[in-house]
């Protein structure tokens, strides 16, 4: 718990809040919090999704599918991500292989720059590391190609802790439930309730959680009605990439929240205990 505490201070200094904000911040937002977080919870318990990346603590291994599934469809991912790790199964390895041949067991994921980065990076983590991924967020940053969502991700996934940070799909999966009448949410809105989410005993999985439900809101529009074909927990809409969330360091901004608790309790009703609306012509509920 000493450590969850240490980690929590670290990522309000980072995001520049106070902690009694967020402390006030969580305890006007008490009563909805937990029924958002039951909500993903039983998504995820239901439909979690199993991808190679997710079944490894490899941090070599996760550092490689982040650089992947930056503006690039997971799909395509799953095709490459295995070969290249048996040719590049760890920093040594391909810190000592040649551009060339790194770039082409890349290929077909397109923007080559990721697989020049990653390369450096490799290279800087066995020269300066001693092959080991260094473990905060400020010296992550520093390798090239590393973001601060991109680095906040690799310490969730690699190393469970428990840091906040946005990409597309948690991104929407606040925004459906807190924001649904707004078009401009700002990351610096939606990051106060990233921080009073935050499993802090196990936030790897909650942020698996977070992702595969925020692919589930993109598939549906607002009448719960397919909008497009499956394509995964990284998928990129628009110009925000994923684990590209925001430029600079944005403040917290502590606007008042819309929340549709008809919404939310529709929501954890359909995924905790099956309950699902009728049509229209059939008014009341299905269980």
């Amino acid at each position: 718990m000493r450590k969850a505490v240490s980690e929590r201070s670290a990522t309000l200094r980072d995001m520049k809040m106070p902690e009694s904000q967020t402390r006030s911040y969580a305890e006007n937002n008490i009563s909805i919090v937990p029924l958002f977080k039951d909500i993903v919870h039983s998504y995820y318990q239901k439909h979690a999704r199993k991808f190679p990346w997710r079944e490894t603590r490899s941090p070599y291994g996760i550092l490689v599918s982040e650089f992947m599934l930056q503006q690039t469809q997971v799909e395509r991912v799953l095709g490459k991500y295995p070969l290249f790790i048996a040719s590049f199964p760890d920093f040594q390895t391909i810190s000592c292989a040649s551009l060339k041949d790194v770039l082409l067991h890349w290929q077909g994921l397109g923007y080559n720059r990721r697989a020049v980065n990653l390369w450096k990076t490799a290279q800087a983590v066995v020269e300066g590391f001693h092959g080991d991924l260094p473990e905060t967020r400020e010296e992550l940053i520093r390798m090239p190609g590393i973001g601060r969502a991109t680095a906040g991700a690799i310490l969730a996934f690699a190393f469970n802790r428990p840091v906040v940070f946005i990409e597309t799909n948690i991104r929407r999966a606040f925004i459906h439930h807190f924001f649904q009448d707004r078009k401009d949410v700002r990351d610096s809105e939606i990051l106060p309730l990233v921080e009073a989410t935050l499993d802090y005993e196990n936030p790897r999985q909650w942020y698996y959680a977070l992702m595969d439900y925020g692919e589930r809101r993109e598939m549906l529009g607002d009448d719960g009605r397919p909008t497009r074909q499956l394509h995964g927990a990284h998928d990129v809409v628009g110009g925000n990439g994923a684990h590209q969330p925001y430029a600079g360091e944005p403040d917290y901004d502590h606007s008042v929240l819309k929340v549709d608790l008809v919404v939310l309790m529709y929501e954890y009703l359909s995924f905790a205990h099956g309950v699902h609306w009728r049509s229209k012509e059939g008014q009341g509920l299905n269980t």
